[in-house]
């Protein structure tokens, strides 16, 4: 079966924030269908949708009320056929996310279940009575803050929500929960789709006995922003029980050609990489993604512990590596210390396309977008309005894409959702289009590169010790093999490299004169290797 999936590069499209076509202010299928060209000329694989279904927007879609439509405010079924059509027509394969682990509040299952204790959908999600004190029925809590528990005064029992109250999670304990949910996937997979993105997919299960959580060992004395952070989640998520699920999913995406699959894995980036590996072994999972790259760690020993420490413990496995999505900083900005924007954006594409595994990036990282800062009467997030200010919330990632100079960058015709503020419309899709050095170029140069080098595409990886902040490593199929360098610094550093051939590839800041290399500020260069690197050395 074609493995297209293994070290393909998808493009994730946040659908509100992608195009407007009907001047209502938010993103739709019609108007993504209409920018399709754009992603496909970048050179990606696939797209990502974030969630079309239909929800009441509590969390912007991740919060589903019915599995098998589209949200009005998106465009209908028709619509997302012909997304689907012009895409393939284009070469590009459709992944769309799949929101598991719970429903909205407002779906009838849910409506059924809170009703009585004795229908049809009464366990059909997770409803525990209080304590004797009234009190929920154990410590766990909800990643959007508080408690996981909410009291429901008709069953008079509390139910679980690991994120917003109006998020109830299935009780994936039940097996017609889990036959239910699987034939809501195979209404989209005869749709033609191509593959699942998997919301928070370690959050399936939960604790049978419900036990409560430990704290998280080596907590700080000051308390954390947000108390979830200080809880190991031991027995709220990433139970056991997961796998056989994840093998049922992975029997009924068998029995479609080259479909795949991608999981979040909803985790600290200290205790991520185990569940990765765990998930993606043969029978399980396609893919997996966690957030050990999408926090503030930015050094060469970070990138390389977490791409070694995934292989070492899953070699068949496949990783999805990204630096940024619609529930975290932008990276551009969250990594503004270790250079300027420009000159960031082409280094982390650069590090991206070396990377072995597969590879997402987010809308508007082709154009190095920066976070948007967002007022307190423009929040829309949860979280945002739960924790401000020490935490603003997902809306400042969110704001809409900017494809060219016009009112809200071409987005909408009318009042866009998120502001389109100047520092973001200042990058813009046509203001990059076709200009040599540009974050748009240099995404479309590296990208045709590693799909021109199998080394890179399907490689493996063997690192260099080298001192920071210089990032180094061989990719190498067969005879085949890239070195790839990177100066994670906006200060110059000099490198002695015997051994290599020619300069190839894009590159940025880098200077050589026999085997001395300097790689300027942010700079990055990929070498040929004759014998498959034999002889290679590289010093700092």
């Amino acid at each position: 079966m074609m493995e297209w999936w293994r070290g393909s590069v998808t493009y994730q499209i946040y659908p509100r924030s992608f195009q407007d076509s009907s001047g209502s202010g938010v993103g739709d299928l019609a108007g993504i269908t209409r920018r399709l060209d754009h992603v496909a000329r970048l050179g990606v694989d696939a797209v990502w949708l974030s969630p079309v279904f239909p929800s009441p927007m509590a969390d912007m879609g991740y919060d589903v009320s019915d599995y098998t439509d589209i949200d009005p405010s998106f465009g209908t079924l028709a619509d997302f056929d012909a997304l689907v059509a012009r895409a393939h027509d284009l070469g590009l394969k459709v992944i769309i996310d799949q929101v598991l682990s719970h429903s909205s509040d407002r779906h009838p299952h849910f409506i059924e279940s809170r009703a009585s204790r004795d229908n049809a959908k009464s366990d059909w999600y997770v409803w525990a009575d209080a304590r004797p004190d009234g009190s929920p029925p154990n410590n766990w809590l909800s990643v959007f803050g508080g408690s996981a528990w909410e009291w429901d005064s008709r069953r008079r029992q509390y139910y679980l929500h690991n994120f917003l109250p109006s998020q109830p999670d299935f009780n994936f304990h039940n097996p017609a929960v889990q036959d239910w949910l699987l034939s809501t996937l195979r209404f989209w997979l005869d749709r033609g789709v191509d593959g699942f993105r998997l919301d928070t997919v370690n959050y399936y299960f939960h604790d049978a006995a419900l036990r409560s959580n430990p704290p998280e060992p080596g907590n700080a004395p000051a308390p954390a922003v947000n108390p979830y952070d200080m809880q190991r989640h031991l027995h709220s998520k990433t139970q056991a029980e997961n796998i056989g699920f994840l093998e049922r999913l992975r029997a009924l995406m068998d029995e479609y050609d080259a479909r795949t699959t991608v999981g979040e894995v909803g985790e600290a980036a200290a205790h991520s990489l185990p569940i990765m590996a765990e998930y993606t072994r043969p029978g399980r999972l396609h893919m997996a993604y966690s957030f050990a790259m999408l926090g503030p760690d930015f050094t060469a020993a970070h990138f390389r512990s977490q791409i070694e420490g995934f292989y070492r413990a899953a070699p068949e496995g496949c990783p999805c590596w990204s630096f940024s999505n619609h529930d975290v900083i932008r990276h551009v900005s969250r990594w503004s210390d270790h250079g300027e924007p420009e000159p960031l954006a082409r280094l982390t594409a650069a590090m991206l396309t070396g990377f072995q595994g597969s590879l997402c990036l987010y809308q508007g990282e082709e154009l190095g977008q920066t976070e948007t800062d967002i007022l307190y009467h423009e929040l829309t997030d949860p979280p945002g309005f739960r924790f401000w200010p020490d935490y603003k919330g997902r809306d400042g990632c969110r704001t809409p894409m900017v494809w060219d100079g016009s009112a809200h960058g071409g987005f909408t015709t009318g009042r866009p959702w998120l502001p389109v503020k100047p520092e973001q419309a200042a990058r813009h899709v046509a203001g990059q289009e076709g200009v040599a050095g540009s974050v748009l170029e240099t995404w479309r140069a590296l990208l045709a590169f590693r799909r021109a080098q199998l080394a890179l595409r399907l490689g493996t990886s063997v690192f260099l010790d080298l001192p920071e902040p210089v990032l180094g490593f061989v990719r190498q199929q067969g005879k085949a093999a890239v070195l790839c360098l990177y100066n994670l610094s906006p200060h110059p550093q000099a490198l002695t490299v015997s051994g290599a051939d020619a300069l190839i590839g894009p590159s940025q800041a880098v200077t050589r004169d026999g085997d001395a290399l300097r790689l300027g500020a942010n700079g990055f260069a990929f070498l040929s290797l004759p014998d498959g690197g034999r002889g290679l050395s590289v010093r700092g």
